[in-house]
């Protein structure tokens, strides 16, 4: 597996690999990070600066239809922090939803990307604590092929900010209109696809029941195998979703209760593991009555979903999702030591032996 052994660092351990590896003399850094209503927006940044990082960043501002005031504001005061930190800084603007509401974010971002210049850095870091997963996702998937294929940077870092009560208290409002993200449609438009045994894996996520029917509608699975965190930060969260979910677990979706999936709500690197267990297995048991097809659908934290996200990028596995086309958010007061929440993963470069494992086309 390309990323079984992927270098990752958690809490205190992030602060002080920036030391010893961002503050390099040789080292020049390009940060990707969100420019949004998100409090965790500038964790990350700060993280690097204060290691003495030499860097130039690029802020992605997403672009939604009428956005609440309140979030509107809270963007501008974020923006606002993140320039003062970072001297050298450009914002894009990447909208989200074109005129006839058609979802446009990943395809901007990944042509954003593409307009950069890369010479000059050694590294890239895309900080997704305060970007959505329909952008971020892209922009990695762009990244990662492009080292892949030996172009600059040299070195792919992705970081997020794990805050789980953070993630509860932001409430996405979906739009009406479920698809793939750009870049991970995966085998669904395939003639070799249309007779697979297509397994559907959702990411539950409190609040979100009519956006996960939507998808479901949307995909048309033969089964789903919900995905729940296992470690959680509340060792009670898989029984508070098992009866949001009673109805879709017993009735709509006809789950057998052995078929819940479990990953630790910290480490992205054991979902990635588990999907890619089953895909295998799944491929094996279907190879010769149609084979197999998985879909997946993360929701909720960050963490979990880059542990889909290298699954899919891995197995060209497609990414059903429904865009937000507004947030609902009930905020407190960031806790104090929320730096010490920072996740790390370094998923390209002079790390790792040639040549990599080939991602599948």
């Amino acid at each position: 597996m390309r990323w079984d052994q992927c270098i990752a660092h958690f809490r205190q351990e992030v602060a002080e690999f920036a030391q010893d590896y961002f503050a390099a003399k040789h080292r020049k850094i390009l940060l990707i990070a969100g420019a949004g209503f998100d409090p965790r927006s500038t964790l990350v940044a700060q993280c690097l600066v204060d290691a003495g990082t030499v860097l130039e960043a690029v802020l992605i501002k997403e672009i939604r239809p009428k956005p609440r005031q309140n979030l509107r504001e809270l963007a501008e005061g974020n923006k606002s922090d993140l320039e003062d930190l970072l001297l050298n800084s450009k914002v894009i603007e990447i909208e989200i939803f074109s005129t006839d509401n058609a979802v446009v974010g990943g395809r901007n971002v990944v042509k954003a990307l593409h307009d950069l210049n890369y010479d000059d850095f050694t590294d890239v870091v895309v900080d997704i604590s305060a970007l959505s997963i329909g952008t971020s996702f892209p922009a990695i998937r762009y990244l990662t092929e492009r080292i892949d294929a030996g172009l600059k940077p040299g070195n792919l870092h992705v970081f997020v900010t794990h805050n789980p009560s953070l993630d509860t208290a932001i409430t996405p409002i979906p739009s009406d209109a479920p698809g793939y993200i750009h870049g991970f449609r995966g085998g669904t438009s395939l003639d070799s696809s249309s007779k697979a045994a297509k397994l559907w894996l959702p990411q539950l996520v409190p609040g979100r029941r009519p956006a996960l029917n939507t998808l479901y509608s949307y995909v048309e699975p033969h089964d789903t195998c919900p995905i729940v965190p296992f470690p959680a930060a509340n060792p009670r969260q898989v029984d508070i979703l098992a009866e949001e979910y009673i109805v879709e677990l017993e009735s709509a979706w006809s789950v057998d209760t052995r078929n819940l999936v479990y990953a630790d709500e910290s480490n992205p690197l054991d979902l990635y593991r588990t999907i890619l267990s089953l895909h295998e297995l799944r491929q094996r048991v279907f190879q010769d009555i149609g084979g197999s097809l998985m879909v997946l659908s993360p929701l909720g934290s960050k963490i979990m979903a880059i542990g889909a996200l290298l699954a899919a990028m891995e197995r060209n596995l497609p990414v059903a999702y429904l865009e937000a086309i507004g947030y609902d958010t009930v905020f407190g007061p960031l806790q104090s030591n929320a730096e010490q929440k920072l996740v790390h993963l370094w998923l390209e470069g002079d790390a790792y032996p040639q040549p990599r494992p080939k991602l599948k086309k």
